[in-house]
């Protein structure tokens, strides 16, 4: 069982509460700006995404609540409080709306970006009716037309349509989009699979990473035809969130405490690995934001003793 899988398995039925706002970290003494983020105790984070102002907005593994901290002084506080199962990957549309993916619940939540109010819920899979035998809903990427959910343990895309003002859709409109193609999934629902999701530099089509190989996969989002993207015989070992910003791809490598930095072509059918980041402040890193200069990455921590109790923070890295 993969690291990630279990400590997913292990917070599902946890529920934090009354954790207090983290006290600003210590100034970077090159720049003034904070190196990180201090999170609440036992906050277990994952996913990350930064909004407009700066603003970076942080799920929990443990209890699914939101953390919304100013990076220009690394201030926080939980803004949207514990639903008692996980939040995984999340982003930020243009509208202040926040997409969390709710791992094996097989759900996912719309929230409010500056009222931490729940805008929509919904059943992607059927593994919280019973319906399904498993689901790990893991990481999401919103466009003009859809949000787009992977599932790490069944070999599925989530598409929750958006209407023609972004309007979200009724929860009997999910779409389910199987994989075909290059990305095949193990039999073993232990295994993870698909993971980070990013759309390519024209954005015609999807990015997907699967854990379990390394491998990239261009995906069609209409029909979930997946291609290996080359890469000139690299691999994502450990493969997790990805980010792009414009050609450039980051792929977050979690067991290695890495960040792989690649330049794509403008269709997403191929690539090259740049450069690998790391840094001794990294302690498995699971996601990566962009924001300026700097890249900030959630230490998830995974395999950690008593982590109902460590410490968790969000590290910055400077930017290629």
């Amino acid at each position: 069982m993969s690291l990630r899988l279990a400590a997913l398995a292990a917070v599902s039925s946890l529920v934090l509460s009354g954790a207090a706002p983290a006290a600003a970290a210590p100034a970077s003494a090159a720049t003034g700006r904070p190196a990180r983020v201090d999170l609440p105790t036992g906050f277990q984070p994952e996913g990350i995404d930064v909004g407009p102002g700066q603003v970076a907005y942080v799920g929990s593994l443990a209890d699914g609540s939101l953390y919304r901290a100013d990076l220009r002084t690394g201030e926080g506080e939980v803004f949207s409080p514990a639903v008692g199962s996980p939040s995984v990957g999340l982003e930020v549309d243009d509208r202040g709306r926040i997409f969390v993916a709710g791992g094996p619940t097989g759900t996912a939540r719309v929230i409010d970006a500056t009222t931490g109010e729940l805008l929509a819920d919904y059943a992607l899979s059927g593994a919280g009716d019973g319906t399904t035998a498993a689901s790990a809903v893991n990481d999401v990427v919103v466009t003009d037309r859809a949000a787009y959910f992977t599932d790490s343990v069944a070999p599925v895309l989530y598409r929750l349509p958006l209407g023609r003002f972004g309007q979200l859709p009724a929860p009997d409109e999910v779409e389910v989009i199987p994989y075909s193609g290059d990305l095949v999934y193990d039999e073993d629902p232990a295994t993870f699979d698909a993971n980070g999701i990013e759309t390519t530099p024209d954005g015609a089509a999807l990015l997907v990473v699967q854990t379990r190989t390394g491998l990239l996969f261009r995906v069609d989002p209409e029909t979930g035809r997946s291609v290996q993207v080359r890469l000139r015989g690299e691999v994502l070992t450990s493969g997790d969130g990805l980010t792009r910003d414009g050609r450039t791809l980051y792929a977050v490598q979690p067991l290695s405490n890495q960040v792989a930095v690649l330049r794509l072509a403008r269709d997403g059918r191929s690539g090259r690995v740049r450069e690998r980041l790391t840094d001794e402040v990294l302690d498995v890193p699971t996601t990566v934001a962009v924001a300026g200069d700097r890249l900030h990455l959630p230490n998830a921590r995974f395999g950690i003793g008593s982590p109902q109790s460590a410490t968790y923070e969000v590290v910055t890295l400077d930017r290629p």
